[in-house]
């Protein structure tokens, strides 16, 4: 199925050349962009960093995006440290936490994002329904908005002025190879089972790891945790301990940064059970190797993207960044990313972009009527097969924790080091 499969008699070139468009403001920004010669210089990680994305919006906006994937340490670090490198962050909303005290982002009005009100909740309120309860950790509602367009001080209300305007988001577990395991896999402990002695990994960032860790040892039963997403040194103390002894007995075949990394340990076969993000599941289930995203009784670790502007963005520059983001909303690249195995920021503008299978097997749990592809065309799933994990609501209404950088943080990097190092 190609990108531009026909649904209701348009294609998808059609409709976000038309309706959708117009919409979202693209209608006719071809023009006025290419004769700017725009170039706007993005920098994230892999997640979302596709040419794909670039071609596209080139060809809708006429503006030439430079994106550059970094792992998500190397990001933070350039956004804290090089703030004349990159023109828009494609960040986590836990580095924002980090970076946004530099002043090296500028708040973003949302009185110019068109659609601003489709954002869905998790991003705004908090809460996946009127009566959820905001999971532990760096929560993207938690650092989304500032008192104004100088703000410094995250605020926990909805202000018309945003650190980040949120693109994707995820929940995220386990990885495991169901071929090479042969049973069923149902806990976050499994993770240092001495059965997959030397056949274990997790990823070496430490914002993301330890709320993996803090997962593992809740389901062990080793620590109760007064908060998982900002923990006391006596728990991290813990924490490092029992994965430091799983270490030294050889539990971990590597530890990772990139989803590259994951998605080869995997594929060989080296690895049978990790960390992992969705875009690695996709691509080994691409190669033809079998890989499930495992839910697990305990839930899931979550985690929220969004893009933010370099203070020193002005002029047409800024005015581009803001009809970049408007476009990145309207619909096409939500439904790029939601093949991935992501959720849109703005489901209702993504559905347009999807078939009524895509749709169902992605978002709402559904069995698929028809196979099921990667963006790049790479089969997923057959007629009759489900997402792992189920809809939408069943996956993040399982959110246990975000990712976190905690009050400690300073002091769970340097034993996270020392864990590594050991």
């Amino acid at each position: 199925m190609t990108l531009y499969t026909k649904r209701n008699g348009l294609s998808r070139r059609t409709m976000l050349k038309s309706g959708v468009a117009a919409a979202a403001g693209t209608l006719a920004a071809p023009m006025v962009w290419a004769q700017s010669n725009i170039v706007l210089r993005q920098a994230g990680t892999g997640v979302s960093a596709f040419n794909e994305i670039a071609a596209k919006a080139k060809e809708d906006l006429g503006i030439t995006m430079e994106m550059t994937a970094l792992d998500s340490d190397s990001v933070t670090q350039r956004v804290a440290t090089q703030p004349d490198s990159f023109d828009i962050a494609d960040i986590e909303y836990w580095i924002c936490k980090k970076v946004w005290p530099t002043g090296n982002l500028q708040a973003m009005d949302t009185s110019k994002i068109k659609n601003y009100d489709k954002i869905a909740a998790t991003f705004t309120t908090g809460k996946l329904t009127p009566d959820s309860v905001v999971a532990q950790g760096t929560a993207p509602s938690t650092v989304g908005f500032v008192e104004g367009k100088d703000g410094k001080q995250f605020v926990q209300e909805e202000s018309g002025w945003m650190t980040l305007i949120p693109t994707i988001y995820n929940a995220d577990t386990l990885g495991i190879r169901p071929d090479l395991i042969g049973r069923p896999i149902k806990n976050w402990s499994e993770l240092l089972n001495p059965e997959f002695k030397g056949k274990a990994s997790i990823l070496d960032i430490s914002s993301i790891g330890i709320m993996d860790m803090a997962m593992v040892c809740e389901s062990m039963g080793e620590i109760a945790y007064g908060d998982k997403g900002n923990m006391t040194r006596e728990e991290i103390d813990k924490t490092m301990a029992i994965f430091t002894e799983a270490k030294k007995a050889g539990q971990f075949r590597a530890f990772w940064k990139s989803f590259d990394e994951s998605v080869n340990l995997m594929a060989s076969g080296e690895v049978v059970i990790q960390s992992m993000w969705s875009p690695a599941i996709t691509a080994v289930k691409g190669q033809g190797v079998e890989c499930i995203y495992q839910p697990l009784e305990e839930g899931y670790r979550s985690w929220g993207g969004g893009m933010g502007l370099a203070a020193s963005l002005e002029g047409a520059k800024l005015d581009a960044a803001y009809e970049y983001i408007n476009w990145y909303l309207s619909g096409w690249t939500g439904g790029f990313l939601m093949r991935q195995g992501y959720y849109s920021a703005v489901p209702e503008t993504s559905k347009l972009f999807m078939s009524e299978n895509e749709w169902g097997y992605w978002y709402e749990g559904k069995a698929a009527t028809d196979t099921i592809t990667s963006p790049t065309g790479d089969t997923l799933a057959q007629a009759g097969e489900m997402r792992d994990g189920g809809s939408f609501h069943d996956r993040m209404g399982a959110v246990a924790c975000w990712n976190s950088v905690m009050d400690e943080n300073q002091y769970m990097v340097r034993k996270w080091n020392e864990f590594i190092s050991a």
